[in-house]
């Protein structure tokens, strides 16, 4: 079997072993990015729905799925409970499930979920997630004079996101390319690009010397960024009603 099958092979023994319904199913890391390296794993995440009784439990059923890596392949899901109240939080993880380019299990209930995001996208909930993962992966990472090159990436998509967010107030896309296009500065181009091709051609693992330019550019996107987030008013409080009837609407119908 090719990858794609042996994916959808793994969430229909999924489906059968949790007695669950997958009501989406993604690519959710580099591979979604388009900035995996050859050696990247296939990280599949989902949203599965559970039967009408285990929601009605006095004691709560667990809300999480998780799996041993196994030959590149990293299953992990989320109950739709949980992805709905994360959702209606502006949780970005979940948006950028909504939004992945590379489906492996898709539902007329999960384009009614996409629906439903764009009405809960929080833009200062949005800007502090993106901002946090470049702020902590740039202080663990690259801080010496040789980093994994994987670690630019994880730093600059963040920071490019967050320019997308204050420049066009939504949910920024998933590919780094689309990112680079409308949020990168000119200047800098050249070495992603050059950063870019390495990472697409060499393992994960692979260190690169510290490159000067980028780094200034990480510090000084870092600073200017925490001087907006700190000028910013309370976002809008969540609007459950519509989340409310879609789960209830959801999990009675699945359950008819």
């Amino acid at each position: 079997m090719n990858m794609q099958e042996q994916i959808t092979a793994r969430l229909t023994e999924i489906e059968t072993t949790e007695h669950v319904k997958i009501l989406l199913a993604v690519e959710s890391g580099s591979r979604a990015w388009g900035f995996a390296s050859p050696d990247s794993d296939y990280d599949v995440r989902f949203i599965y729905l559970r039967r009408l009784d285990d929601y009605l439990h006095l004691e709560p059923v667990r809300d999480v799925l998780e799996y041993p890596i196994s030959d590149l392949l990293d299953f992990s899901g989320w109950d739709l409970q949980k992805a709905l109240k994360l959702l209606g939080k502006s949780n970005q993880v979940v948006m950028e499930w909504l939004n992945s380019p590379i489906i492996y299990r898709d539902s007329s209930q999960a384009d009614e979920l996409r629906a439903l995001a764009s009405d809960c996208f929080a833009l200062k909930k949005a800007l502090y997630h993106y901002l946090a993962t470049a702020e902590n992966n740039n202080r663990e990472f690259l801080q010496k004079e040789q980093v994994k090159l994987k670690k630019y990436f994880y730093v600059i998509r963040p920071l490019l996101a967050c320019r997308w967010i204050l420049e066009r107030h939504s949910t920024p896309p998933m590919l780094f390319s689309t990112l680079v296009e409308h949020c990168l500065p000119a200047p800098l181009k050249e070495s992603v690009d050059k950063l870019l091709d390495l990472k697409l051609h060499n393992p994960e693992l692979k260190f690169i010397p510290k490159v000067g330019v980028l780094n200034e550019f990480i510090e000084k996107s870092l600073s200017e960024l925490k001087a907006t987030l700190a000028t910013l008013g309370k976002d809008p409080a969540t609007k459950w009603a519509a989340l409310d009837s879609y789960f209830i609407k959801t999990v009675k119908e699945s359950d008819s």
